[in-house]
């Protein structure tokens, strides 16, 4: 007996090509025609609405010598969400028209195709709405790993997107937040997001006596460093108190870092790298942003600054990079 298309993968893409774009080298970006990708036993394929732009896009696209060219059809793309298109053999978790956030890794394309068990579907409440659920679901990781309690004073280095949400869920959670960054803009948003305290991020002996300041010398029981930089990092080391934590969520991807062993060591401080790579875990994270942003605990719409089509990939990469006015987060969308 023949099984419904749905079920064997056999969904209506089937036979077609579908637009990739493909980095063929350094600040190039090239749309291909590819064949559709049809999904294994276990796997679903999604028509991919949008995907948003992650800073860690920009290190492989300015072109480091680790990185080779040309990326596959896709690749760097893994902030997507979209509709099931297709399920493999196996897959009884979601169904074609579920609508859903992906964890899966090229999909700077109008489909893409994974694990069943790397998407979360997003309920009918936010329909119509961008959902890139991977950063949403490390911010809520983060937030975790971070352990914010009430009453606490959290500093949050670099008030980007990530900063911004941790920002709004540390003042949730009843801390008093005290944002750092460089741009003035930035640091309006992150009263808006409900900072306490804002700092700019320019001189780093006035950063560390202001903070003195604001917490009458006693400092952060918690730190966040959401940049990936060496800077922010020595100054995370300053702002935070004996016994705190510092939260390394920013993604330190272009080389060694050095760091003051000295003085973390005598603070007696713990250093919490939030990054996951346990695939349930990343998952759990997203289940937890849909959640919280059903709560009104997240309101994310109001970061996503830019948008692009697919064919603009390298301009938004750029913008992601560059920050002109107003920009937060960049989405590419398939639509």
């Amino acid at each position: 007996m023949d099984m419904p298309a749905a079920q064997s993968g056999q969904g209506k893409a089937t036979g077609k090509t579908m637009q990739a774009a493909v980095v063929v080298a350094p600040h190039t970006v090239e749309m291909v025609e590819v064949p559709v990708p049809q999904p294994g036993p276990g796997q679903v394929r999604v028509r991919l609405e949008g995907c948003g732009v992650c800073a860690s896009n920009v290190t492989p696209w300015e072109g480091p010598d680790w990185m080779s060219f040309p990326t596959a059809p896709g690749a760097l793309g893994h902030e997507g969400w979209g509709v099931v298109d297709a399920v493999g053999p196996e897959v009884t978790s979601v169904k074609a028209g579920d609508r859903v956030a992906t964890l899966f890794t090229n999909s700077f394309a109008q489909y893409d195709v994974g694990d069943a068990d790397s998407v979360v579907r997003l309920p009918s409440s936010l329909s119509g709405s961008p959902f890139p659920g991977e950063p949403l679901g490390c911010a809520m990781n983060i937030l975790r790993r971070s352990d914010i309690k009430a009453g606490q004073r959290v500093a949050i280095i670099g008030i980007g997107f990530l900063g911004a949400l941790l920002t709004r869920l540390a003042t949730q959670a009843g801390a008093q937040v005290i944002a750092v960054s460089r741009r003035r803009a930035s640091l309006d948003l992150a009263r808006e997001m409900g900072a306490a305290e804002t700092i700019v991020m320019d001189d780093h002996a006035a950063i560390i006596e202001r903070t003195r300041t604001i917490t009458g010398g006693a400092f952060c029981q918690r730190v966040i460093e959401a940049t990936g930089k060496q800077w922010p990092l020595d100054l995370g080391g300053e702002l935070v108190c004996e016994g705190g934590r510092l939260v390394i969520a920013g993604y330190h991807q272009d080389g060694p870092r050095q760091v003051d062993m000295q003085q973390w060591n005598w603070k007696g401080i713990d250093v919490v790298n939030a990054h996951e790579r346990d695939r349930t875990i990343c998952v759990g994270g997203v289940e937890e942003a849909v959640q919280a942003c059903l709560a009104g605990l997240l309101s994310p719409e109001r970061l996503y600054t830019h948008r692009f089509a697919l064919p603009d990939l390298g301009s938004a990469i750029e913008a992601t990079r560059d920050h002109p006015p107003g920009f937060v987060k960049a989405l590419v969308m398939m639509q």
